[in-house]
């Protein structure tokens, strides 16, 4: 799986492409999220398809 961390005002996220994958996301977010055992992060954020724009976004914090 492919994703990009970002930080921005002393917050950093993970960002997934999600338009293509089905995954137990809380589940990713925590492990992924966990600082000394996966990419570490403030929270995992998944972009999606959206009926009313060109995306939307879905977040979970750790």
């Amino acid at each position: 799986m492919k994703f990009t961390k970002m930080h921005g005002a002393g917050n950093d996220y993970v960002y997934v492409d999600a338009r293509s994958e089905s995954r137990d996301w809380p589940e990713l977010a925590r492990r992924m999220s966990d600082r000394h055992f996966g990419v570490g992060g403030d929270g995992l954020i998944l972009i999606k398809d959206s009926d009313v724009a060109d995306l939307k976004m879905s977040m979970f914090n750790a």
